[in-house]
């Protein structure tokens, strides 16, 4: 294979044509939700990148949710090594994230992330991917929340689902656990618009809004907050 690459390499070359580019590593949406309930949202790269740990320089692997977050720049990141992290990305498995800007891990409560709805089993960094089979890809959308550990679990995180319809939109809002199991949450607060409405016990709520695009998004206390989504009022 090696071979066929290369004299595929030289013949681009002898017609004149352009040697095609490393795809770029993919770009994840990602939200950093702190203690206090505010939360940081972005589109960012997964590009590999290094960090500082113990005074070493260590090599986090493209698209890892931990290149995504120092891309990100949350705020003061401070990293915790329980392997022995090098310049070789395959060595930085088991790097931890302790604190993200002012909340710093305690006792059993602490950072953790998410790949859709389901917690990661894996390091942010582990080249294997957050489940173990599989780096991250382009749009999936990576949550870090500060886990407040109850019974066994993080406390769930929401989602929202928002369509327009003429006069305002309807918003559902699930809370979704460790495992990606859902349930409709009652009282939860859907905002957009500048307007806002509590969720009923099938977690659903209506909206009355201006045509137009939108920004929604759903919290409650004690829960994680949804991302943005984008809805269009006709």
């Amino acid at each position: 294979m090696r071979v066929v690459a290369t004299l595929s390499t030289a013949a681009a070359l002898a017609l004149g044509g352009a040697v095609p580019a490393e795809a770029a590593p993919p770009k994840v949406r990602e939200m950093v939700v702190f203690r206090d309930g505010s939360a940081l949202t972005k589109t960012v790269s997964t590009r590999a990148t290094h960090v500082r740990v113990g005074g070493r320089r260590c090599a986090v692997g493209d698209r890892t949710a931990l290149a995504a977050l120092v891309r990100s720049r949350p705020g003061v990141l401070r990293l915790r090594d329980f392997g022995s992290c090098s310049a070789r990305p395959r060595d930085s498995a088991d790097l931890f994230v302790r604190t993200i800007r002012h909340d710093a891990n305690r006792g059993q409560d602490g950072w953790v992330y998410k790949v859709g709805r389901r917690a990661a089993t894996a390091g942010a960094a582990n080249p294997s991917g957050p489940f173990g089979h599989g780096r991250l890809r382009a749009g999936q959308r990576v949550t870090w929340l500060y886990c407040r550990l109850r019974q066994g679990g993080c406390q769930r995180t929401l989602e929202l689902r928002a369509t327009g319809e003429p006069e305002g939109l309807v918003a559902t809002v699930r809370g979704y656990d460790d495992d990606g199991h859902g349930v409709a949450v009652e009282g939860a607060t859907v905002h957009a618009g500048g307007v806002e409405a509590l969720t009923d016990a099938t977690g659903t709520a209506r909206l009355a809004l201006a045509p137009g695009r939108h920004l929604a998004f759903a919290e409650k206390a004690g829960l994680v907050r949804s991302f943005g989504e984008r809805v269009r009022v006709p």
